[in-house]
């Protein structure tokens, strides 16, 4: 599980359902939806988890994507199996990992020390804990 330490800069809310901003790290904006929102204010800063499995590579992105979610980050190591590889990847000073298959790495040529987006739907992050 991937961990980001944010802070809660905007809560909309309607009846049971909320979208949640998150500041993480120096400028980027994360999003994540919820039904459940229990004690959590604008304010607060808070770990986010998402799962490796859920964060998917882009390289060379242009155009529009329903995905909420990206992290311009630097790949530091390839780990490259069968089926799957595990991709490290660094933004500022969090270190997370992406599992993909190895097919899309090798499709999309990924090689250590490039340069790319990290991308998730906002119903894939979650708040772990609050930080107090």
């Amino acid at each position: 599980m991937n961990n980001f330490k944010a802070k809660v800069t905007k809560i909309e809310s309607l009846e049971n359902l909320n979208i949640v901003q998150f500041r993480f790290g120096s400028s980027d904006l994360l999003s994540m939806m919820s039904l459940e929102l229990d004690n959590i204010k604008e304010g607060m800063d808070v770990v986010l988890s998402v799962k490796a499995t859920h964060i998917g590579i882009a390289k060379d992105f242009q155009g529009l994507i329903s995905f909420s979610n990206f992290i311009k980050s630097e790949i530091l190591k390839i780990n490259k199996g069968k089926l799957l590889s595990d991709i490290t990847l660094k933004h500022e000073d969090t270190i997370f990992t992406s599992i993909i298959t190895t097919n899309s790495v090798n499709r999309m040529d990924l090689k250590e020390g490039e340069i790319v987006s990290a991308v998730f739907k906002a119903s894939e992050l979650a708040i772990k804990e609050v930080i107090r």
